[in-house]
């Protein structure tokens, strides 16, 4: 890897650093949020939640825009778009203020998710592609790895604000190393009118979706869906007769490798990100832990990620990268397992034992999953396959929170966590992590059955 590579994935690997380093950070802050504004836990779900909706509805539409006009430039206008709201999200009056500077930092992160793996991707050769995005998810897990530790800390001591000043600085310096060095030959597709009326489409098809299943133990909640299946039918049938569809229908319908890989990506992710959230107020409401403490606890996952994923992305540089990431995901399943059982006497060094466990698992599918899903498409449809995976992890995010919320709708309702019985808490963390297993085990067949890549480095096109 020369010195011009390693710069493209110092940077973009810092880009992708930011957004999982707010998002494990301010789970830390999600109790004093909620004392502080005296918010119930379905509306604190948001501050989360309304970021990954407005990525969701984003990703896609901004890999192609990206294919088109360059990939540089979306990631630049996402950093710096993502910056400006981490600084106004700190001076927020109240929840529903926060909750709206988080959509627009959603459309930053789009831009952010949408072009760096794919600028990645098309830097580094293929017998280098596995390594440096191993090396990318090692950074993004850095930044979770992080998150507890430096927002429990900062949370402790200075109130959650402070966590949004600290990533408005580090976006700053990630802003200016990117108008230094960031500066690559693209093959961009200039004479291609961009699919406005397609993206239209998507977005009500993501939007009607992610909501329908927040609202879903209510009769709202149907008939949101019921829209998103009709977003969905004209949004196809569209994309069939556009000459220049946002979404190229024929990657999932001719690609079968493609198609399981993000199949398997949505369900990991929808089985796993809310694991944060759980356990953050587990520790923090039913054992009583300060936000410094919780931290330190939940930082075990995410530092076995930071650790073995670039020697995972290594592996699938050598062998079968669908096997290595199948080979995670039954070690997330049984981890999730451990963790349906959770009670308010569980030992805390069976948690720390077990977030280690997960964090190997999540290192062993992360990386090579990646690595199957960008080696098998051509360079010409980098972005838009990095944004369809990009979607997949955000959608997945969002079913992960509406899981959680689900739960505690059943068990708890509308009541603020300070006021609710621990009791139903605790019984709504139980369910969320049965029906995480459930998905992880489905997810695992999902990775198993793909087709076997006969050359890692091939590159599939039609």
């Amino acid at each position: 890897m020369d010195s011009r590579q390693k710069a493209i994935l110092l940077i973009t690997s810092l880009g992708s650093f930011l957004t999982p380093f707010m998002g494990s950070s301010i789970n830390i802050a999600i109790p004093q949020i909620g004392t502080e504004f005296f918010s119930d836990a379905i509306l604190l779900s948001w501050v989360a939640t309304s970021y990954l909706l407005a990525s969701a509805i984003l990703v896609v539409p901004m890999g192609r825009l990206a294919d088109m006009r360059g990939r540089t430039k979306i990631f630049l206008a996402g950093v710096a778009l993502y910056t400006a709201c981490s600084l106004l999200s700190a001076m927020v009056p109240s929840v529903e203020y926060l909750i709206a500077c988080r959509v627009f930092q959603g459309i930053g992160g789009a831009m952010i998710f949408s072009t760096a793996v794919a600028i990645i991707t098309s830097a580094m050769p293929p017998n280098l592609r596995g390594t440096a995005l191993g090396i990318n998810v090692s950074v993004v897990y850095a930044g979770l790895t992080l998150g507890p530790f430096i927002g429990g800390l900062i949370t402790e001591f200075f109130g959650w604000r402070s966590i949004f000043y600290f990533n408005f600085i580090l976006g700053v310096l990630i802003f200016i190393a990117s108008l230094k060095y960031l500066h690559i030959d693209e093959k961009k597709d200039k004479n291609t009118k961009f699919d406005l009326l397609g993206s239209v489409f998507y977005a009500g098809f993501i939007l009607c979706l992610m909501l329908g299943f927040q609202e879903i133990q209510e009769s709202f909640g149907l008939l949101l869906f019921a829209l998103a299946v009709i977003f969905l039918i004209v949004f196809l049938g569209w994309e069939k007769m556009s000459p220049n569809p946002v979404f190229e229908i024929s990657l999932i319908t001719k690609n079968r490798v493609f198609a399981l890989s993000n199949l398997a990506a949505l369900i990991n992710y929808s089985a796993t990100y809310a694991i944060g959230f759980l356990l953050s107020i587990y520790l923090q409401t039913i054992r009583g832990f300060d936000p410094f403490t919780a931290g330190l606890i939940l930082i075990a996952q995410p530092l076995l990620q930071t650790v073995f994923s670039p020697v995972t992305g290594r592996l699938s540089d050598k062998y079968n990268s669908s096997y290595i990431a199948t080979l995670g995901m039954g070690f997330i399943s049984a981890g999730l397992l451990l963790f349906a059982g959770l009670n308010v006497e569980s030992s805390i060094y069976m948690i720390i034992g077990n977030l280690c466990f997960l964090g190997f698992g999540f290192a062993l599918f992360s990386s090579p999953n990646t690595h199957v899903v960008m080696n098998s498409v051509d360079e010409r449809r980098y972005g838009v396959a990095s944004g369809i995976l990009g979607t997949m992890r955000l959608c997945g995010m969002m079913a992960s929170m509406g899981i959680s919320m689900l739960a505690f709708s059943l068990t708890i309702g509308r009541e603020a966590l300070s006021e609710a019985e621990l009791s139903g808490i605790m019984s709504g963390i139980n369910i969320a992590f049965a029906i995480f297993l459930v998905l992880c085990i489905i997810g695992t067949f999902a990775s198993l059955v793909r087709k076997k890549n006969k050359k890692k480095t091939e590159e599939i096109s039609f």
